[in-house]
């Protein structure tokens, strides 16, 4: 299957959900390690396939966005002596002449003189290489510094799922991968597919077309080295017949919990796709037969509370592990916490439960939950 020229037409609506994704990530990672004493003087941002740095009306495309975010903190940067290389690589395999590698440079090059001293605090490494080469080349820099990492499928043989078992190797490397999912429902049986990710597609059509992505995901978290701390994350995103979707990759609790925010802000009915991709909204409907089935957000809260009643949720650090294992956000395990106490169900020692990242591991704060009722 021949690669997707992107950029001779103006983004489609997917696109822009997949480039504001990556930038609202990247707006949530550059903070993190600039502001890091540990992290060094040196942060990496890769970018696979970047494309032109605009599309045809002027929309900018991962490049310039990230950019924009560099520019932003650049106060900061300066501050802490912080310096980022962006690495970015596009490259048409068919075509002798580079066209759209020569309009990346171009459009990168006049927004670094349009903010004259930024060029002081961010190094453009271009390359125009096929991925399959250029990846390998790359690994050292990205496992040697705190890397954030841009992949797209972007034709057959970039699924592969040694780029998830390599960066899997790496220790402070964040990745964001999209994948065009649904190929795999109409390819997935397919020799060319096959050899570079063999997805079991009998196992993946058990469930509805809308939960492609999520599928994939689930197959590709089994090929991971068993005990691995790496947490993968899906982001599905749907136009018109097809769905394609994000997988985010990261090891740190602070990046996942990051993401997720992301994730929830792009969709609060689900954090999960750009559509309603588990009927949430129907279910918030009147029933007039049988029981109200839960929405996604709902029935995890009923867990949380049952996982505390039981004890098997006893403080704020297994209740905030155990929030970003189901993929949800911290306000959503709060809340249930909150409405316990009210209802002198449990007690906890502290106007907040504490639900989140900074308590539960940057001041190691621990909260321990009493648990005065088991009724209900």
């Amino acid at each position: 299957m021949a690669a997707i020229d992107l950029h001779s037409k103006p983004f489609d609506e997917e696109t822009i959900t997949k480039l504001e994704i990556f930038e609202n990530y990247a707006q949530a990672w550059l903070p993190t390690f600039i502001m890091w004493p540990k992290s060094g003087p040196t942060l990496c941002i890769f970018d696979f396939f970047a494309g032109t740095g605009y599309d045809m009306n002027g929309v900018p495309g991962s490049p310039i966005r990230f950019l924009k975010k560099i520019q932003e903190y650049r106060g900061d940067m300066f501050k802490n002596k912080i310096k980022v290389e962006l690495y970015l690589n596009e490259f048409e395999p068919t075509k002798k002449k580079q066209e759209k590698f020569e309009l990346l440079k171009k459009s990168c090059d006049q927004f670094l003189l349009d903010y004259p001293g930024l060029s002081h605090l961010v190094h453009i490494n271009y390359s125009n290489e096929d991925c399959e080469t250029l990846f390998p080349k790359l690994l050292p820099t990205i496992a040697k510094y705190p890397s954030l990492v841009y992949l797209d499928q972007n034709g057959v043989k970039f699924a592969d799922a040694k780029y998830f078992l390599e960066l899997e190797k790496t220790s402070t490397t964040d990745f964001l991968y999209f994948l065009s999912s649904s190929y795999f429902w109409r390819f997935g049986t397919t020799d060319e597919f096959k050899k570079h990710l063999n997805i079991d597609m009998v196992e993946a059509k058990k469930d509805p077309y809308q939960h492609i992505h999520r599928n994939i995901l689930g197959q590709l978290k089994k090929k991971m080295p068993v005990g691995s701390p790496l947490k993968l994350y899906p982001f599905s995103i749907k136009r018109d017949p097809n769905i394609h979707g994000i997988i985010f990759g990261a090891k740190h609790p602070r990046a996942v919990d990051k993401f997720l925010t992301v994730a929830w802000e792009k969709n609060s009915l689900n954090g999960q796709a750009n559509f309603d991709i588990d009927d949430d909204m129907g279910k918030q409907q009147m029933v007039l037969f049988g029981a109200q089935k839960p929405t996604k957000i709902e029935g995890f809260q009923a867990e949380v509370r049952k996982k505390i009643l039981t004890g098997e949720l006893q403080n704020n650090k297994q209740l905030f592990d155990f929030t970003l294992e189901q993929g949800h956000i911290a306000t959503h395990a709060a809340v249930v916490l909150k409405e316990m106490k009210k209802n002198k169900e449990v007690h906890y020692n502290s106007i907040s439960p504490l639900v989140n990242y900074d308590n539960a591991y940057k001041k190691s704060k621990i909260l321990e939950y009493t648990v005065l009722t088991r009724n209900g």
